[in-house]
Order: C-alpha cells, then sequence, then structure tokens
C-alpha cells in the first residue's frame, strides 16, 4: 500500500472515554469545541524552553521556539512544531468567520489561527492552555 492510499489511525474513543478521562473544562474545549476565558490559562505567560503537546493524546504540537506573547490572553505560537501535527477547518459559529485549530491525531479542538501574528509566518495559533500538556526541554 502506497503512502497515498494509507487510512490516518485516529484515536477512537467514544465521547464517554473522553469525558471520564478529561476534566469538565478540557472535555468543553478538546472535545465539544469551547473556549477557556482569557487570561487564565496556565501557558498563557509561560516561555520556558520545551514542547506542547495535545492534552487528550500527547501528540507533539508546538515548540517554545515559536511561542511569543501576543497579548490576546491565550498561548500563542506563530507555526506548529511539524505541518502534521496540527489540521486546520472553517469554523463559522459565533457569527464569525475563522480558521479552527484542531489536533491531527485525535481530532480535539485546540483554538484558532489568524493571520495577525508575527513576520516569520504572519500566524498566531491562539491555542487553549486546557488543551495542551508542556514537557520542559534543556
Amino acid at each position: 500500500m502506497t503512502e497515498k492510499n494509507t487510512i490516518k489511525v485516529g484515536v477512537p474513543k467514544s465521547e464517554s472515554q473522553w469525558r471520564e478521562e478529561l476534566s469538565p473544562e478540557a472535555f468543553a474545549v478538546c472535545r465539544q469545541k469551547g473556549t477557556e476565558r482569557p487570561h487564565t490559562g496556565q501557558y498563557d505567560q509561560h516561555f520556558e524552553s520545551g514542547k506542547y503537546h495535545c492534552h487528550c493524546c500527547g501528540a507533539e504540537l508546538f515548540s517554545s521556539q515559536s511561542k511569543f506573547d501576543a497579548g490576546c490572553g491565550w498561548p500563542s505560537f506563530s507555526a506548529p512544531a511539524n505541518a502534521p501535527a496540527v489540521k486546520e477547518e472553517v469554523d463559522v459559529t459565533h457569527g464569525m468567520r475563522r480558521t479552527e485549530v484542531m489536533c491531527d491525531a485525535c481530532d480535539a479542538h485546540l483554538g484558532h489561527v489568524f493571520p495577525d501574528g508575527p513576520p516569520e509566518t504572519g500566524l498566531r495559533y491562539c491555542i487553549n492552555s486546557v488543551a495542551l500538556d508542556f514537557k520542559q526541554t534543556d
């Protein structure tokens, strides 16, 4: 089978399994596409060296090297750690047209990406802290 024909195997869990494994806030954000309140997440003003992983499945999503302070109240990154780590979909909820960002491995809702980031990419991945786990590097 060629790579083109392979089927991505996600994290096969039912809604009840996710609900049991995640905190109520993580479930609301990651599985029900919610948003944590601005300036409340543990990684908003967090600038240690390391990698940010999906809270639901552990996939590596972002690096501290691309993190910047956008002043928006959520952790902001200029690019994913690697392109296939996240996927994007059009989000037309709440009377807006935005681009939703999700974990490619488990479909967890992470946040949104906006075209107002720093010059390197021009992008601002605005991510909910509760959707992330941080692993420090030296």
